[in-house]
């Protein structure tokens, strides 16, 4: 199980990056249609002043059972460790282990 911290940090960041994406998404909108040096200064400064946790590429995939965010299938959804322990139990239909 991953550290509460942790669990709590990825909720804040998903929360920012809700709350803030249509204003990012105006502000950038204004930057790619501005031609003026003084204007683009002006809207790279708003942009600026939004948290860094509002932005996507700050989300990271979790297990949804441990919160594990290392070794992360997006099919299921689980860790690694998580995954074997279900596909052992016979719990995730569709899925064998390998063998050749």
């Amino acid at each position: 199980m991953a550290k509460q911290n942790m669990l709590q940090r990825e909720i804040k960041r998903n929360y920012l990056v809700k709350k803030y994406a249509q204003k990012r998404e105006v502000i950038l909108n204004l930057l790619k249609n501005t031609q003026n040096l003084n204007e683009i200064f002006e809207i790279q400064k708003k942009l600026q002043r939004l948290p860094n946790n509002s932005l996507s590429i700050r989300l990271k995939n979790r297990c949804w059972k441990t919160g594990r965010s290392r070794s992360f299938y997006r099919d299921f959804g689980l860790s690694r460790h998580v995954l074997r322990e279900m596909f052992h139990g016979c719990l995730l239909p569709g899925v064998r282990k390998a063998s050749w």
